[in-house]
């Protein structure tokens, strides 16, 4: 279906099968975040919200919970979208194949934005941010947020649709000091477009306008956050991907999506900033107040019959995981093309998707010489790291294929095979006081903290534990010893209190270990607070180690060195211990819980679903 708006959407989900309606009212605060959390975490339909208590609008989730359903959605436009795509990427395929790609024309023909003149937006009228569902997901949020906003701004220098930038930035509808119907919280972060429109605005000395449109085609949605090629634009992919031109019009100079669901305009003044926050995020803590732009509301609008849509952000998995896998099978051969020699780049969704990447590079500088080290993926690591949003991970795993093929989407293989590659004394390098993810509060500040690369290439070194090695059981003063995977321990240790007494406990945990001989098949110990919890799943060990440690400050190794600026060791450790200046972890409310599951039983719109 190339659907006009929302409902069309849901109206051709619910005929498949793929949407339940809730027909009971339900509470916008906690109530319908815990729903479509445990409706997502079953792999259950979308939700349809008919009864939303507060509001006259209804409102969907879950839309894009599964792949199967977001193929679905996609599917009559799916295949010429990525050929399109393919095609910014590497203009030779077209040359190579001709007839494959003849229709690619007609498919782009349809991307170029559709301005519709009038002295209002048709079928729309003026209502109050009030007005609107008021969803609050997570107990500690500062209030209302809208999470699947299409925050549109221009070009102050060169105005105009094709110079605009469309972002998903999430947007404080309530709450905190903001006056209500009057003002909302804009929370972009670093590395986003519309930053340097708001930074050419205040240079010019004049307020930047911008428009949050909520709603309309799915494809609008998405388009908000797909890393596109550069200079494709965000609406020219929402055409592309929803198969029909994006419809928009200028209401006392602002742009209105006449697609859209809710379109809310205002501006955003050069300094004029407030508390932000908090908000429970995807890196499954909360994101503390800070100040964020302030954008001075002029006028509000619905669509006739809205639909308001939202999502659920936590620990991972949640829906933005589908959104992510999404925008990988869109756009999976991007990187290669941008970066030569790299094969794959994975951004793990376990860890937060920011803190953590895996790479596949090349060696190929010195193919003469038998000893293989990592050469060409320095390089390569060093292009990763100041590539877009891939520049606010933390840590870098990155590798050659050598005699046989490895994957960054098999975790446990592929770090194993780094591990048993990697030479500790040579193959860390660091990058110190530089910027990592917003959401990240295991830095030394907002937007600060450090960065790691972890580089292996050649010959086997090592031959990787597959129990807990007896130089590490038993260690006095230390806790619980568990293996995680091949190659990887993790220890128990105390409460941390200061960085000063945790270099105290991990030179005292390297002596014990050193004190007993080499620990030559155990490259990585993880310090942790709880050992068990831990090496329970793979992805309890990857959102734990790599959420809360900072490289600069929480990685030791047993008989570590520094040698002309360049760190070493024998036995990596990485303190992954909760730390007091960290954010506080999301945990749902007990009462909400048990609340929702009058609307699981049996006879209730939701009949069971997701119930354990």
């Amino acid at each position: 279906m190339r659907y006009r708006n929302l409902e069309e959407c849901v109206i051709d989900l619910e005929k498949h099968g793929h949407l339940v309606r809730i027909a009971e009212e339900v509470d916008p605060h906690l109530e319908m975040a815990a729903i479509h959390m445990k409706v997502y975490e079953a792999g259950g339909p979308a939700l349809l919200f008919e009864n939303v208590k507060g509001s006259k609008f209804r409102a969907v989730s879950n839309l894009f919970g599964t792949m199967e359903r977001s193929k679905f959605i996609f599917r009559e436009t799916w295949d010429s979208t990525q050929n399109v795509i393919g095609l910014r990427n590497d203009p030779v395929k077209a040359l190579k194949n001709p007839f494959k790609y003849i229709g690619t024309g007609l498919a782009a023909r349809k991307a170029l934005p559709l301005k519709k003149m009038s002295s209002g937006p048709a079928g729309f009228k003026e209502i109050q941010i009030s007005d609107m569902p008021l969803i609050q997901h997570w107990q500690g949020d500062g209030g209302a947020f809208v999470t699947l906003p299409q925050v549109y701004s221009e070009d102050p220098e060169k105005p105009g649709i094709m110079n605009s930038n469309l972002g998903m930035y999430r947007v404080q509808l309530t709450g905190n000091d903001y006056e209500v119907n009057k003002e909302v919280g804009i929370h972009y972060q670093i590395h986003r477009g519309i930053g340097v429109h708001q930074d050419k605005a205040n240079k010019l000395g004049q307020p930047l306008k911008v428009s949050v449109f909520i709603g309309g085609p799915p494809a609008h949605t998405l388009s908000a956050i797909m890393p596109l090629p550069e200079g494709m634009s965000e609406l020219t992919f929402a055409g592309l991907l929803s198969g029909r031109h994006f419809r928009y019009t200028y209401v006392d100079g602002y742009c209105i999506s006449l697609d859209a669901d809710f379109v809310i305009t205002g501006e955003i003044h050069q300094g004029d900033t407030k508390p932000e926050g908090p908000f429970g995020d995807h890196l499954g803590y909360y994101s503390l107040i800070h100040p964020f732009p302030v954008m001075k509301i002029h006028k509000v609008y619905a669509r006739e019959n809205a639909i308001y849509p939202f999502t659920v952000v936590g620990r991972p998995p949640q829906e933005d995981t589908s959104f992510g896998e999404l925008i990988h099978r869109l756009t999976g051969g991007a990187i290669q093309n941008e970066i030569r020699g790299v094969k794959e780049v994975h951004a793990i969704d376990a860890a937060g998707v920011h803190p953590l990447l895996f790479a596949i590079g090349s060696e190929r500088y010195t193919p003469y010489q038998q000893v293989k080290q990592p050469a060409e993926i320095l390089t390569q690591a060093n292009r990763i790291l100041g590539t877009g949003q891939l520049s606010l991970a933390k840590f870098l795993f990155i590798t050659a294929e050598e005699k046989r093929e490895v994957s960054t989407h098999q975790i446990e293989d592929f770090l194993g095979y780094l591990l048993e590659r990697i030479d500790l004394h040579r193959d860390i390098h660091f990058q110190t006081n530089t910027t990592i993810d917003t959401l990240d509060y295991s830095g030394t500040g907002l937007n600060a903290g450090s960065k790691v690369i972890f580089a292996a290439a050649g010959e086997k070194k090592r031959e990787l534990c597959t129990e807990v090695p007896e130089l590490v059981r038993g260690l006095p003063g230390f806790g619980q010893v568990s293996l995680v995977m091949p190659g990887i321990v993790a220890i128990s240790g105390p409460q941390f209190t200061s960085y000063k007494e945790a270099e105290q406990q991990i030179n005292e945990l390297c002596d014990a270990i050193r004190s007993r001989g080499p620990l030559t098949t155990c490259p990585m110990i993880i310090f942790c607070d709880d050992s068990d919890y831990l090496s329970a799943e793979l992805d309890n060990f990857l959102w734990v180690t790599f959420t809360r440690s900072n490289p600069s400050h929480d990685i030791y190794g047993v008989n570590s060195f520094n040698e002309f600026k360049h760190w070493g060791c024998d036995n990596v450790i990485i303190d992954a211990r909760s730390k007091p200046h960290q954010a506080p972890p999301l945990i749902p409310d007990p009462g909400v819980e048990e609340h929702i599951k009058r609307l699981f039983v049996k006879g209730a719109s939701l009949g069971g679903v997701g119930m354990k």
